[in-house]
């Protein structure tokens, strides 16, 4: 599997990072999670990201493959000690949100911890950051970053304390693309997309009951894409995830599954390579076409 540089960071990440979040939210159990993890090791990724909020993700990643830690980049994020929809920016939460995903991930030091979607405002105030600081002064972690979209994504670039980015990019969801990677690249800020695949929102041809793909289905609707329209659905996935990796500037893109068979149907797809410039900038032109300024990205 290729790898590319992680911005000013000394890591060689695999392109393809595996996403912590349906494991967790889905309730997968250890035996899969096991067999996931072993089998996309196998296949060359070396990227694994969660959070604390994505309940029992990081316990479960912890148990798994423990026993293969140097084959692997391991990423969490802080800031929702109570699960998704809570929030306790506070330096004392922040440490010990970090010191339990220690624990729970069965490791002695994080190789990068992220603040998880924390306003500008809360950013420009300054304390989350120095929490940062201090839990990388400590040995908790050896790189910093910040996952979150928009105006907070563009100040934490410019700020200058974040080692890495992680926003929103895909075919539904572009914003990132002219608003912060240029900075990004221009800084050697490490991105990381996440939903690079916009959740697959138009699997279904009905709006799906999940309103977590509603935002993503309504956009895709108006923005009719050919490929999603004409390709057989596995190979219009392929070409989503193609585009994604072709953004100059973004070095993994972090995919979820539960299902341990994904890994392989990965790979092939990135036999193909990425898009071509003629493929990627049609996929550009329609957005640019299309989308409104009130399209921003999706936290």
């Amino acid at each position: 599997m290729e790898r590319r540089q992680l911005g000013r960071t000394d890591m060689q990440v695999s392109v393809l990072g595996f996403g912590g979040s349906e494991i967790g939210f889905e309730g997968a159990d250890e035996t899969t999670v096991a067999r996931l993890l072993s089998g996309a090791l196998d296949a060359g990724l070396n990227v694994i990201d969660t959070a604390e909020c994505y309940e029992g993700s990081e316990e479960l990643i912890g148990k798994a493959v423990t026993d293969r830690r140097e084959s692997y980049y391991l990423f969490t994020k802080c800031g929702h000690p109570r699960g998704v929809g809570s929030e306790d920016w506070s330096p004392e939460s922040l440490l010990e949100s970090i010191t339990r995903s220690l624990r729970r991930l069965r490791t002695d030091r994080l190789d990068l911890i992220q603040l998880h979607s924390c306003s500008e405002a809360v950013l420009r105030k300054g304390d989350v950051i120095t929490a940062l600081l201090a839990a990388r002064e400590k040995g908790y972690a050896r790189y910093l970053g910040y996952s979150g979209d928009s105006s907070a994504a563009r100040y934490a670039v410019e700020c200058g304390a974040f080692d890495t980015l992680q926003t929103s990019l895909n075919i539904a969801d572009q914003e990132a693309i002219d608003l912060v990677l240029p900075l990004a690249r221009e800084k050697t800020v490490g991105v990381i997309a996440k939903r690079p695949i916009a959740n697959a929102a138009w699997k279904e041809s009905h709006k799906p009951i999940d309103p977590y793909h509603h935002v993503y289905w309504e956009r895709l609707n108006k923005l009719r894409y050919d490929f999603i329209r004409d390709f057989p659905f596995e190979q219009s996935i392929a070409h989503a995830l193609r585009f994604t990796l072709s953004v100059p500037g973004v070095h993994t893109a972090i995919v979820g599954t539960t299902k341990p068979e994904r890994w392989q149907e990965n790979a092939r797809i990135l036999e193909e390579g990425l898009l071509s410039e003629t493929d990627f900038q049609n996929i550009r032109a329609r957005w640019d076409e299309i989308a409104p300024a009130s399209w921003i990205g999706q936290t």
